[in-house]
């Protein structure tokens, strides 16, 4: 039966009358007449018994009452989620991001998608593994990936998305943590230093050490960690300086003294499959685009 007829059948009910219902429906009292005899005829029973003036539902029409008002309510539940999804506004979403992406503006720009989009289911994974994202990405483990180093690949699209400073995190009291202005790169090569293995965050290794050769210094690893709260604790434990973004000052660790590190920046960037479809993922693109603009 489809489902105009069950709106028929509430609306009689409701009213009271064929031509209350036809008023309310825009029709002519013989057309709904005669949709009313057709449902009766499909269905094999009276629907309606006219007392004095009106129409009440027989037994029967009272059970089609009841089910028709439940059905048409999850019908225009179902087109209304439907064009909630077209817009971008349900659904489930997986985003995958580095360690200090959540430390800066990501974290403000997670916080506007949930208080904006109640109805989205949103999934957050964090990885140190540049490779690991991308290759998500790509399998649709992740719809979008905050990361610093995106795999070149042309099924995947790209943006920058945030540049940060990058600070050297010191043991509080050290000589290096004293001066206010940024540390000269030459820094890296007064103190040992507390970094990551390379086979848990390669990019950010690979920047240290690119940074260290640049200044024509000799890096001198004292300790390895593999999280941030395992480098801060090392650095304040006194084995050495950490360089890490900017945005874990944050964290606030006791012992530690973050100092500048001139001339230097690290980049994130956000990354999704480039034949995306779902525009879910869009608005969460432009939400996060919107988070660095004002930050």
């Amino acid at each position: 039966m489809e489902l105009r007829l069950l709106g028929y059948a509430v609306a009689i009910a409701e009213e009271g009358s064929i031509s209350g219902a036809a008023r309310r429906l825009h029709l002519t009292q013989p057309t709904l007449s005669r949709q009313l005899r057709e449902m009766e005829r499909q269905l094999g029973a009276r629907l309606f018994l006219r007392e004095g003036r009106g129409l009440t539902p027989t037994q029967a029409g009272q059970v089609l009452v009841r089910r028709a008002v439940a059905v048409l309510a999850e019908a225009e539940a179902a087109l209304e989620d439907v064009r909630l999804a077209a817009r971008g506004m349900t659904g489930r979403l997986t985003v995958t991001f580095a360690g200090s992406g959540i430390n800066g503006p990501l974290g403000a720009a997670l916080s506007r998608l949930r208080r904006e989009l109640p109805r989205v289911d949103l999934q957050l994974a964090e990885s140190f593994n540049d490779a690991e994202m991308s290759t998500g990405v790509l399998e649709g483990r992740y719809d979008l990936a905050v990361q610093r180093l995106p795999m070149r690949d042309a099924r995947l699209a790209t943006q920058v998305w945030w540049r940060e400073p990058l600070t050297l995190f010191l043991p509080a009291g050290h000589p290096l943590a004293y001066p206010a202005e940024p540390a000269p790169l030459t820094a890296l090569g007064q103190i040992p230093l507390v970094i990551w293995p390379r086979e848990v965050s390669p990019r950010s290794y690979d920047e240290i050490i690119a940074l260290c050769h640049g200044a024509g210094v000799v890096p001198q690893i004292s300790a390895a960690g593999r999280s941030v709260q395992t480098l801060l604790a090392l650095v304040a434990a006194k084995f050495g300086a950490a360089v890490l973004a900017d945005s874990h000052r944050a964290l606030r660790r006791v012992g530690v003294t973050p100092r500048p590190l001139a001339d230097t920046s690290t980049t994130l960037h956000l990354v999704w499959r480039a034949d995306e479809t779902n525009p879910l993922v869009e608005r969460i693109r432009t939400i996060l685009t919107e988070a660095v603009g004002g930050a």
